[in-house]
């Protein structure tokens, strides 16, 4: 939420307004979890896999689970249609972490081993966190100058996990 109560009867449908900070925040979640199984040494694809989707689903939970106590705490009782609407709200968290567990579940495909299914993951996720926060820029009306520097920012971020990966697992 922005802080502010929600107006009485405005339910904004969630094709009217986009909100990419759970898409971008679950694809750094996605390259934590797999710079966390690459220092591991060895795992098995398929715990990969469960691992990423389970971890965004945990993490989907603990967010829609806050934000219902603190607007309920903050201001009325919840209804069915406020959950699912804070549950849809929260879901981008959930998303994010599909693509990078396709690319680790896809590898046997591409001839690739445990190291380079982890590195085909984590470009994955980085793409997607650089991706939506570009996309999250634009669809707010940024300059260009605006949505440059937010996949900018986002890339830094996503290389520091990059400089993780490398210095935990070499």
């Amino acid at each position: 939420m922005d802080g502010r109560p929600p107006a009485q009867g405005s339910h904004v449908d969630a094709t009217e307004r986009r909100d990419y900070t759970g898409a971008v925040y679950g694809s750094l979640l996605a390259a934590s979890v797999v710079v966390g199984a690459g220092s591991l040494r060895y795992f098995p694809r398929l715990e990969l896999v469960l691992l990423l989707l389970g971890t965004g689903v945990v993490f989907w939970a603990a967010h829609v689970l806050t934000r219902l106590l603190g607007e309920r705490i903050m201001y009325a009782p919840l209804d069915g249609r406020e959950i699912r609407r804070v549950c849809m709200t929260e879901w981008p968290i959930v998303k994010a972490a599909v693509p990078p567990a396709v690319a680790v579940a896809v590898t046997p495909l591409l001839g690739l081993g445990p190291e380079g299914a982890l590195w085909l993951a984590l470009g994955v996720a980085l793409a997607g966190q650089v991706g939506w926060a570009s996309v999250a820029a634009l669809r707010a009306g940024a300059t260009g100058r605006v949505v440059l520097t937010a996949g900018a920012v986002n890339l830094v971020l996503g290389l520091i996990i990059v400089l993780l990966k490398v210095a935990l697992t070499h």
